[in-house]
């Protein structure tokens, strides 16, 4: 049934652990305000309060909007030991994440944009997310 409402590249990266391309994608370069949201639950994830550029070509941020909406897996692919990102309820794998962030916590959580649904702030209360507002502010960069 996902892989009837995703596109192919959304399901290629959520449900098998796939990687878009660097500046290739839709959201590595947004500046407005507004809230990332799981692409498969609409679980809220990010936010632009904490996104930054890190020039690597994906969307980046500082930290989840909560440390429970994420989980951390350990990742030996690709000859390397790294940190996937999976969001906790739909489990989709979202990216991973680094210690080479800026402060405050010098992590970059770098995601796809795949994985990913931007909510501007204008139209999160009618899509249900009015009690994100609050948190939301522009980009770090």
């Amino acid at each position: 049934m996902l892989q009837q409402t995703l596109s192919d590249i959304q399901f290629k990266v959520t449900q098998e652990d796939g990687t878009e391309r660097a500046f290739n994608n839709i959201y590595w370069d947004e500046k407005r305000e507004g809230l990332y949201v799981d692409i498969v639950s609409g679980e809220p994830l990010f936010t632009s309060r904490d996104k930054y550029k890190s020039g690597t070509g994906w969307p980046s941020f500082t930290q989840p909007i909560a440390s429970d909406r994420v989980t951390e897996h350990e990742d030996r692919g690709l000859f390397s030991v790294r940190t996937e990102i999976r969001s906790r309820h739909a489990d989709s794998h979202l990216g991973h994440v680094f210690t080479d962030g800026p402060q405050p916590t010098g992590l970059r959580y770098c995601m796809n944009s795949a994985a990913l649904r931007f909510i501007p702030k204008a139209d999160m209360a009618e899509e249900g997310y009015g009690e994100y507002l609050d948190i939301i502010a522009p980009p770090i960069s």
